[in-house]
Order: C-alpha cells, then sequence, then structure tokens
C-alpha cells in the first residue's frame, strides 16, 4: 500500500512529533490524559499524511502526468495531514472523556 518514501516520511514526521509529546510529558508540562490524547492525534496525522502522499501522488500523475504527481504529493500530503489531525484529535478526546478508561489512564498516570 505504502511506499518507501512514504513510509519514512511518515515515520519522521509521526516521531518527531511523538518525540516532542513525550518530552513534555515527562518534564510536567502535559498530564497523562494530554499525553493519550496528543500520542492519538499523532498516530492518526501520521497515517493520514501517508496516505495523502501516497494517494495524492497517484490521482495527480492521472490528471496531469509529470508535474502532476508533485503537486498531488504535496496538496495530498497537507489535506492528508489535516484530515488525520481532526480525526485524532476527535478519538482523542473520546478516549479522555470515556470512563472505562480511565483506569487505564490513572496506571499510566502512576508509572
Amino acid at each position: 500500500m505504502f511506499s518507501k518514501g512514504t513510509l519514512w516520511a511518515g515515520a519522521i514526521s509521526g516521531g518527531i512529533t511523538q518525540i516532542k509529546g513525550s518530552r513534555e510529558y515527562t518534564s510536567g508540562k502535559i498530564n497523562a490524559n494530554e499525553y493519550v490524547a496528543h500520542t492519538t492525534t499523532n498516530v492518526s496525522e501520521t497515517i493520514g499524511l501517508m496516505a495523502g502522499l501516497e494517494y495524492g501522488a497517484i490521482l495527480g500523475a492521472s490528471l496531469i502526468p509529470g508535474v502532476g504527481s508533485i503537486i498531488g504529493t504535496i496538496l495530498g500530503g497537507i489535506l492528508g495531514d489535516r484530515l488525520g489531525n481532526v480525526v485524532g484529535t476527535q478519538v482523542g478526546n473520546i478516549f479522555i472523556n470515556h470512563e472505562m478508561l480511565g483506569g487505564n489512564v490513572q496506571k499510566l498516570r502512576n508509572s
């Protein structure tokens, strides 16, 4: 599904963002609930970015061969990243507000 370049772009982007969130959590700038929401958003954003890059390039190349793949990659990456952010934020908020997961977040908080 994803090419090597797309996987590397997603891994680098997601990895850098996750490291930043982990540092904020360990330094006490964000709490465990915020960290869970941040991680959920980060994973969703990374998947959205990878899918946007891949499918944007395919769509762009099919519409305008050559330069279309470059334009499609850029636009698809931006759109996929934004869409992934929205979805991840909503899922993260559901995790935080769901009572069944409260115990799991509490365990993370205590570790």
